[in-house]
C-alpha cells in the first residue's frame, strides 16, 4: 500500500474574497484598505505556520495581489528555502487596484473573461512572477480552468505541470444555497486528481494525443454523498467547510466529521491500487478577524490548527507524505495510467445512515450507483465525447461551465417523480401476473472487487447483497453485479435469480435506462435526437419530436439515441439473444427517451445487459 498523499495549499490573497465588506465594517468599499491587506498577510503567516509547526510542507499559490507585496514575495522565498515550499502562482486573487485599473473590471472568475481577456491576463501574471522570482511556475490553478486556458497556458508556459482545475458538485444545487448569487455551475467533473483531455478539462485523457500536459486537482476534497445529495460548500476536508455545515459539537469544538471524512479518503486505497489523495486549500478569507459562519475566529483558528495536526500526526506515524503540487504531478504520473479509472465505494459519515454510493471515473464516463436504489445508475457524464465546451464571454457558456450530463438524478428526478413524468435513471423491473416492482426502491449493499481481463485490463465489479422481491404468489431473491470493463467505455448490469418460491415459475425482466441531456433542472431541445433499434429486421429510428412514440423488435441487437447537442451515442444490448429490445420517445411534460431490453428469467438463470458510450460523429 502507498502512503496516504496531502497537497496542502495556501495562498497569501490580499484582497480574500467576502473579506474587504467585513473589515471596512460598512465604509465605502476600498481594496486597498491598510488593515485588510495587513490582516490578509497575517493570516497567511499563521497558515504557514501551522503548516510547518506540524512538519507539513506547502505550495504558496501567490496571487497577482500579492505580487505587488514585497513582504509575501520575501516570505514565499524565505519558506521554499528553509522547508522546500514550492512558490506557485495561482489566478485567483486577481481583485487589487493596479488589476482594476488595468482591466476596468470587478469579474475575478478567470473562465469567465473572454480568451483575449485571459490570455492577456495570464501574460501579465505569469510575467509578473517571473520578474519577481526569476523562473517561471510549475503549478498554477483557480476554482475552474477551461481547456482553452490550459491550453494556452501549457503552450506558452511550459514549466506548469500541475493545476487545480476544477470544484467537484459546484452547480446548481451550491448556486441555490448561495441565494442563487453564486454563479460558478462546473459540476459533473472527477473528485479526485486526473489528467485532462485538450477538449474538455473535466473529461480524463484517453491516451498521450489527448494530453493536455497537466495533472489536474480538485479544488477541495469533499464528501461524495453528502456534497452530492446537498450544496458541497459544506461538506470537505476544509475545516470552514465543516464549520460552515454546522458539523461540530458547539460546546467542545470538536469535530469528529473532519477526521472521518479525512480517513474516508484515506481508504480509497482499497480501491485504487494502494493509492490515495487528499488536499487542503484554504484561503485567508475563512480566517477573517471578525469571525465567519457564526463562529469566532478563535473556533476558525482552532479548526485549521487541529486539521494541520491531524495530517502531521498521520505523517509521524509513517502513514502520511506530504507532496507539492509539482512533486504530486511526477508521482500521478508514474503511478497512474490513462486508462486507470479513479473508483471510490463511499459510506456515509454525516447522517448514521447505511447508504453507500460507488464512484466510477475514466477517460470514457463519470458514473454513480446507488445502493440505496438498488444498484441503480444515478449519474451519468460521457466523457467519450470529449465534448469541447468554450466557457466565458463571447461563447454560448458564460458561466456554466458543467459537463453535460445523460442521468442526473437530482435535476432530472431519477425514480422518485412528483407526477406523471419519468426522471433518469437506468435500473430495471421485475414483472410477474400484472404486478411491477422496479429494483430502485431495493436498498442493498455492496462488496468490491476486481478481475484481471484477457487484454492487460481489469475490471471493477460491485456485488450487491441479494434482495427479496415479493409477488402476491411468488418471492424471488435476485442478486446484482455492476461491471466496468476498463477503456471499453461500458458498463455490464447481471442480474441473477438464486431462488424462487416456486421454481417452475418465469418473470419478467426490464433493463431500462431513462435519460436526456442537460447542465441545469431545465431541458433542453431534444429534437435533434435519433433512437434507433438494431437486428433482424434492419434498423428502424424515430427523430425526436415529443410526440410519445415507441418501437421494439425481437432479438434485437441494440438499442441506441444519438444526441448531437453534446456529441454522444449511447447503446445498450443484451447478451440474451431472444430478449426484445425497445425505445421510447418522450414527450414535452417528460421530455426523457428510454432504450430498454425485456425478458423472461427463470430461476437460477442470469441475463446481462451493457451500456455502452461513444463519441457521435
Amino acid at each position: 500500500m502507498d502512503k496516504f498523499i496531502v497537497n496542502i495549499i495556501h495562498r497569501p490573497e490580499m484582497v480574500p474574497e467576502y473579506a474587504e465588506k467585513v473589515t471596512g465594517h460598512g465604509k465605502t468599499e476600498d481594496i486597498g484598505r491598510k488593515a485588510l491587506l495587513t490582516e490578509s498577510l497575517d493570516i497567511f503567516k499563521f497558515q504557514q505556520e501551522t503548516a510547518h509547526k506540524n512538519g507539513l510542507k506547502t505550495t504558496i499559490q501567490m496571487t497577482y495581489a500579492s505580487l505587488f507585496n514585497e513582504e509575501a514575495v520575501s516570505i514565499a522565498k524565505e519558506h521554499h528555502e528553509k522547508y522546500g515550499d514550492e512558490i506557485a502562482l495561482s489566478l485567483l486573487g486577481l481583485p487589487c487596484k493596479e488589476f482594476r485599473e488595468k482591466y476596468k473590471t470587478k469579474d475575478f472568475c478567470i473562465w469567465m473573461f473572454s480568451m483575449e481577456d485571459k490570455k492577456s491576463i495570464v501574460d501579465d501574471v505569469f510575467g509578473k512572477f517571473k520578474d519577481i522570482f526569476g523562473f517561471y511556475p510549475e503549478s498554477t490553478g483557480s476554482y475552474y480552468m477551461d481547456a482553452d486556458l490550459v491550453n494556452y497556458i501549457k503552450e506558452t508556459y511550459p514549466t506548469v505541470k500541475c493545476a487545480v482545475a476544477t470544484c467537484w458538485e459546484e452547480g446548481p444545487k451550491a448556486y441555490h444555497t448561495c441565494n442563487n448569487s453564486w454563479y460558478t455551475l462546473m459540476d459533473g467533473g472527477p473528485w479526485n486528481p486526473w489528467i485532462p483531455s485538450k477538449q474538455n478539462i473535466h473529461a480524463p485523457a484517453a491516451n498521450e494525443a489527448e494530453d493536455s500536459g497537466i495533472v489536474a486537482i480538485p479544488h477541495l476534497s469533499r464528501d461524495l454523498i453528502a456534497c452530492y445529495d446537498g450544496n458541497g460548500s459544506n461538506f470537505g476536508t476544509h475545516p470552514q467547510n465543516v464549520l460552515r455545515g454546522m458539523i461540530y459539537d458547539t460546546k467542545t469544538w470538536e469535530y469528529p466529521y473532519l477526521y472521518n471524512l479525512i480517513d474516508q479518503y484515506r481508504s480509497l486505497e482499497k480501491y485504487n491500487n494502494g493509492y490515495s489523495y487528499n488536499m487542503m486549500f484554504v484561503g485567508p478569507g475563512w480566517l477573517n478577524k471578525m469571525g465567519r459562519w457564526e463562529c469566532p475566529y478563535e473556533l476558525l483558528k482552532k479548526s485549521y490548527e487541529d486539521g494541520c495536526a491531524y495530517y502531521g500526526k498521520l505523517k509521524k506515524e509513517g502513514k502520511l507524505v506530504d507532496m507539492t503540487m509539482a512533486e504530486f504531478a511526477d508521482h500521478f504520473r508514474k503511478k497512474k495510467t490513462y486508462t486507470e479509472p479513479e473508483c471510490a465505494l463511499w459510506r456515509d459519515i454525516l447522517y448514521g445512515s447505511t447508504k453507500q454510493l460507488f464512484w466510477y471515473c475514466d477517460p470514457y464516463m463519470r458514473a454513480c450507483i446507488n445502493m440505496y436504489q438498488g444498484g441503480a445508475l444515478v449519474d451519468l457524464r460521457p466523457y467519450a465525447a470529449k465534448l469541447e465546451w468554450p466557457v466565458g464571454i463571447g461563447t454560448p457558456h458564460v458561466q456554466d461551465a458543467s459537463y453535460p450530463f445523460l442521468i442526473q438524478e437530482k435535476y432530472r428526478a431519477g425514480y422518485f417523480t412528483h407526477y406523471a413524468g419519468e426522471g433518469t435513471l437506468r435500473s430495471a423491473k421485475l414483472i410477474h401476473n400484472g404486478e411491477e416492482v422496479d429494483l430502485a426502491l431495493c436498498r442493498t449493499s455492496a462488496a468490491f472487487s476486481e478481475e484481471a481481463v484477457e487484454s492487460g485490463m481489469k475490471k471493477r465489479i460491485l456485488t450487491l447483497k441479494p434482495v427479496d422481491i415479493e409477488f402476491e404468489d411468488l418471492k424471488v431473491t435476485l442478486q446484482t453485479r455492476v461491471i466496468f470493463t476498463e477503456d471499453t467505455g461500458e458498463i455490464t448490469y447481471e442480474r441473477k435469480i438464486l431462488s424462487m418460491s416456486d421454481p417452475s415459475q418465469t418473470v419478467t425482466l426490464n433493463e431500462y435506462m431513462v435519460a436526456c441531456y442537460g447542465t441545469t433542472e431545465y431541458p433542453e431541445d431534444m429534437t435533434s435526437l435519433t433512437l434507433s433499434v438494431e437486428g433482424p429486421e434492419g434498423r428502424r429510428d424515430i427523430a425526436y419530436g415529443y410526440k410519445c412514440r415507441e418501437d421494439s423488435m425481437e432479438s434485437a441487437d441494440s438499442v441506441s439515441c444519438v444526441l448531437p447537442p453534446i456529441e454522444t451515442k449511447v447503446s445498450m444490448g443484451c447478451a440474451k439473444k431472444s430478449a426484445t429490445g425497445y425505445i421510447k420517445e418522450g414527450y414535452a411534460f417528460s421530455p426523457m427517451f428510454t432504450l430498454g431490453f425485456e425478458t423472461e428469467i427463470g430461476d437460477k438463470e442470469e441475463v446481462a445487459t451493457w451500456l455502452r458510450l461513444e463519441k457521435a460523429n
